[in-house]
């Protein structure tokens, strides 16, 4: 996987973000510097790997990454300013917990708002082409996973722990059946029976 290739010799980020479109809590990004030239034959977008092979890229990534942070933008900031905003803000707290200063940042996607000056990038498919973002989007899903599995302890009955807050058939039913948890995300469309609706994912 090529890095970003207008910008050799400069200090790139990738940035990533898991959750968008959950019903249940926070959304979560991850900024990654990654030394150059760094491979793994399993790094790619994480809706393309199995989870067994997302906790060894974890690992990887966290031990060989010049520099990653993690942010969080919590459910009821998502309620409050809408889940676009909130993917954003999540990033820009993700590339605040960086030591390093990049010098471009790349995002997957299509949207973001600048941040400090440094010039960024966004590119639809991000996660499936470029190492940083993959990267990027190995540590948001999985550091995401394991805080919705932490949930499930509380709330087992709507199977986060699984599901991970998506809109699954069952995730829906346990809605309909229990009501809404202090985790849903009041502004979404949390009693939509439409199985067009459902969200694949990956256990």
């Amino acid at each position: 996987m090529p890095d970003f290739f207008a910008f050799e010799n400069n200090i790139i980020c990738g940035c990533d973000e898991a959750g968008r479109g959950c019903l249940a809590g926070p959304v979560v990004a991850a900024a990654v510097i990654l030394p150059d030239n760094l491979y793994h034959p399993l790094l790619n977008d994480s809706k393309q790997v199995k989870k067994t092979d997302r906790e060894i890229l974890r690992d990887f990534i966290v031990n060989n990454a010049l520099d990653f942070g993690v942010g969080i933008v919590s459910h009821q900031e998502i309620d409050e300013i809408n889940i676009l905003k909130a993917s954003i803000l999540a990033m820009h707290r993700a590339i605040d917990g960086l030591k390093m200063r990049p010098e471009i940042l790349i995002i997957d996607g299509n949207k973001f708002y600048p941040y400090r000056r440094i010039p960024h990038q966004c590119i639809i498919k991000g996660d499936s082409k470029y190492t940083q973002i993959s990267a990027a989007s190995i540590l948001a899903k999985t550091y995401r996973d394991d805080m919705m599995v932490k949930l499930s302890k509380e709330y087992a009955e709507y199977q986060w722990d699984i599901n991970k807050g998506y809109p699954t058939k069952s995730h829906r039913a346990a809605i309909q059946k229990y009501g809404i948890t202090p985790y849903h995300r009041r502004s979404f469309r949390l009693f939509k029976e439409n199985d067009s609706d459902l969200i694949l994912f990956e256990k």
